[in-house]
């Protein structure tokens, strides 16, 4: 397809309501919480987010990795805490929707999206709307559009952990990605992408 026949439109995302922390055990508040949520399959690299994590807990242990999300590597990825020797680092939550996503994303510390191939990925959005600094895969579409997020390679789970642990340890490179990614966050609405599509099949209709 030529190029000057291509438009691209990306995504958006729906503020929320409201805010707050939420205590839910096992985790201790105390705890900095790393969220990995989406489906747990090939795609979205699992397996890369729990081997970065067996690294950072070789040099911070005050932390907790929750998977949220089913899908067909669950059980692999099971397996995968107890070789590494996690279990007391992971939870896993299952399948989350509607006020539990909001939760979840409240009490995080950092969003991590290591995606395999990932076309856009909503998820970093909806973590930066609930003020979550993000580490996302360099080979997702969202990439092409997010600066002020955190960026690796999906398989280097040596510089994915590296990242994690910068966020973890400097309340002030976590702040400054916590201020500005709310500030990128306003080029992503809805209603802006509506009007752009719009454009597009009104400039065809005219064609």
């Amino acid at each position: 397809m030529p190029e000057d026949k291509c438009t691209v439109v990306y995504n958006a995302v729906d503020l929320p309501e409201s805010s707050g922390r939420l205590k839910m055990d096992p985790i201790k508040q105390t705890e900095k919480l790393v969220l990995f949520l989406g489906r747990v399959t090939m795609q979205k690299g699992p397996e890369y987010f729990l081997r970065a994590a067996k690294k950072v807990t070789e040099k911070f242990t005050n932390v907790r990795f929750v998977m949220a999300g089913s899908g067909d590597m669950i059980t692999q990825c099971i397996r995968e805490v107890a070789d590494l020797k996690l279990g007391r680092y992971v939870t896993f939550t299952g399948f989350l929707r509607g006020k539990d996503v909001d939760k979840i994303y409240a009490m995080a510390d950092l969003y991590v999206m290591p995606s395999v191939s990932e076309p856009f990925g909503i998820a970093p959005l909806e973590a930066l709307s609930h003020n979550v600094p993000v580490i996302i895969s360099k080979q997702s579409g969202v990439s092409e559009v997010l600066t002020h997020v955190l960026k690796v390679d999906f398989w280097d789970v040596e510089e994915m952990a590296n990242k994690i642990l910068a966020v973890l340890r400097h309340a002030p490179l976590q702040r400054t990605l916590r201020q500005h990614g709310s500030i990128e966050l306003r080029k992503f609405s809805w209603r802006d992408a509506a009007v752009k599509l719009g454009e597009i099949y009104e400039s065809l209709a005219r064609k």
